[in-house]
């Protein structure tokens, strides 16, 4: 009978504890780089945020799940972009510019 009344309690405190992960899990990012264990490391998510920042400050109307969830909008951007120093690693890594060889 202890562990029928105990099993509410325990799916209430891990049920408290899931909702409050998510807060403490955020991932931080500074200049296209995420903290990682007191560590700053240039990561696609954190750079793919940048590219978000960079391309609305010059006056590029788009959304950070746009560049995450589609390429070819993030290579259009690059295209802009490229040019702009902050953003020109994660341009290189999107494939822009796209160069086919030389003298075709």
């Amino acid at each position: 009978m202890g562990f029928a009344k105990a099993t509410p309690v325990a799916v209430a405190v891990l049920a408290a504890l899931a909702a409050a992960s998510p807060a403490a899990a955020e991932i931080k990012c500074q200049d296209g780089a995420q903290l990682i264990k007191g560590n700053w490391m240039a990561t696609p998510y954190c750079q793919d945020k940048l590219l978000f920042e960079v391309a609305n400050a010059r006056g590029f109307k788009t959304s950070f799940a746009a560049i995450r969830e589609n390429p070819n909008h993030k290579k259009e951007l690059c295209r802009f972009l490229f040019t702009d120093i902050r953003v020109q690693m994660t341009c290189l890594d999107a494939g822009v510019p796209e160069f086919f060889g030389a003298g075709r």
